[in-house]
């Protein structure tokens, strides 16, 4: 009994240690005790968790100011050790076991990294000769000239099919500069726009990053500027890639998020989600009402090749298939030969399980169950590889090798269409 009684001391002790609620000091006496001073609510629990347990001992004194512990005791957990130049208010070691690693000031170099790039937009319109603004959400400049990244949905009208750009807004700065912006591009489906101010000097610009090689449980910072020159800054860790369609049948449109905890409100919309590294690997698109905490990004880098297409194209060139796709991999491959033994025999693919009438895939010849195992002459095993493969190439004859059931291998040419925006 008087054993277990000692450990549940030991137990509180080092707990009360750990949580840098008291401080150990060593009396350096020849009975080599050592006392733990805690503050007055951890006294206080402290004394009610171990009233009867261990004062009802009488190898035990009453609480008063210290808890006396034999040597041998301590000598089973933590050995006594000098905090007094661990102080909260003055350790500012940063050091991390590895790049990925979260250190004391991790989060805080991230956000200051990129914080003189994050803008505030605001719409701008006139009302008796004054120009008024009203703030509407946030951006991040990427480029000395001007280049700013936000949201369609900031600067442009989608409440109609078509999508109508607000043309110019206001644009401040954290240093107090304030510009006027011109909307160049805005894709609605993305929900990614790019703005143009222009400066006689350079602008703080930051620097992107890559979202490709994100796992989950990654730690990521959220900015904002909803309310001018007031930075907002969250942080948390990126929950999953939320490929939100894998449907290019209808309108060959296809969504990926980075599905984050990190808090975004709606003046944060069209802010950057960076690394610790303060590098953009994402841009705040949206966060989810009905689940607090739960917020999506645009990857940086499908907003690069969206980027790309604005430049490239003015818009954003989505060619279109009609068919839906599922990735396989071997667990899946086995139920559906569970299901049917005359699946084919694949290793890998893309299953067809679904192909739209009138639709350039029917054109083609594709049938429901098809599994594509080889797209313009590469060997696929995603639908992001196919996408890839495809690019802006509208028009274009595109060879397909597919297998159906019972291993019977069918080769089509499918000429994919731009997809309709409207669809």
């Amino acid at each position: 009994m008087f054993r277990n009684t000692r450990r549940h001391a030991a137990l509180l002790l080092a707990a009360a240690a750990a949580a840098g609620a008291g401080s150990l000091h060593d009396h350096g006496d020849s009975a080599a005790s050592v006392t733990v001073s805690a503050s007055t609510p951890l006294r206080q629990l402290l004394s009610t968790a171990t009233t009867g347990l261990l004062f009802s001992n009488p190898h035990f004194a009453p609480w008063q100011g210290g808890f006396p512990v034999l040597n041998s005791f301590v000598s089973a957990s933590v050995p006594p050790t000098d905090l007094s130049s661990q102080g909260s208010g003055g350790n500012s070691d940063d050091s991390r076991c590895c790049p990925g690693c979260l250190g004391r000031n991790s989060i805080a170099k991230a956000a200051a990294a990129v914080g003189p790039a994050v803008v505030n937009i605001s719409s701008m319109h006139e009302s008796h000769g004054w120009v008024l603004g009203k703030s509407i959400g946030s951006g991040t400049i990427i480029d000395p000239d001007g280049t700013i990244l936000t949201c369609a949905h900031v600067v442009a009208d989608f409440q109609s099919t078509r999508a109508v750009h607000k043309g110019k807004v206001s644009v401040s700065l954290q240093d107090g500069r304030e510009f006027e912006g011109v909307v160049l591009n805005a894709d609605r489906h993305s929900d990614i726009a790019v703005v143009k101010i222009k400066s006689k000097t350079p602008l703080p610009a930051a620097k992107l990053g890559s979202s490709c090689e994100l796992r989950p449980g990654d730690w990521v910072v959220a900015l904002g500027c909803p309310h001018s020159l007031q930075n907002t800054v969250t942080s948390g860790i990126v929950s999953c890639v939320d490929r939100k369609s894998s449907d290019l049948g209808l309108g060959g449109i296809r969504r990926e998020y980075l599905q984050t905890d990190c808090a975004i409100n709606q003046g944060n919309s069209g802010g950057p989600l960076v690394n610790l590294d303060g590098e953009i690997v994402g841009v705040n698109v949206m966060k989810v009402m009905a689940a607090d905490g739960l917020s999506f990004a645009v990857p940086i880098d499908s907003v690069v090749k969206i980027v790309e297409h604005f430049k490239k194209n003015g818009r954003v060139i989505r060619p279109w298939l009609g068919v839906k796709m599922l990735d396989l991999n071997p667990v899946v491959i086995e139920q559906l030969k569970e299901r049917s033994s005359s699946f084919p025999d694949v290793r890998n693919g893309v299953l067809v399980p679904m192909v739209t009438p009138g639709s350039p895939a029917e054109r083609a010849g594709f049938a429901p169950g098809d599994v594509v195992v080889e797209f313009d002459g590469k060997p696929i095993q995603s639908i992001k590889e196919i996408i890839d493969i495809m690019g802006d190439k509208v028009g274009v004859p595109i060879e397909v090798h597919v297998k159906r059931a019972n291993n019977v291998p069918v080769t089509l040419t499918v000429i994919p269409e731009e997809a309709d925006a409207s669809r």
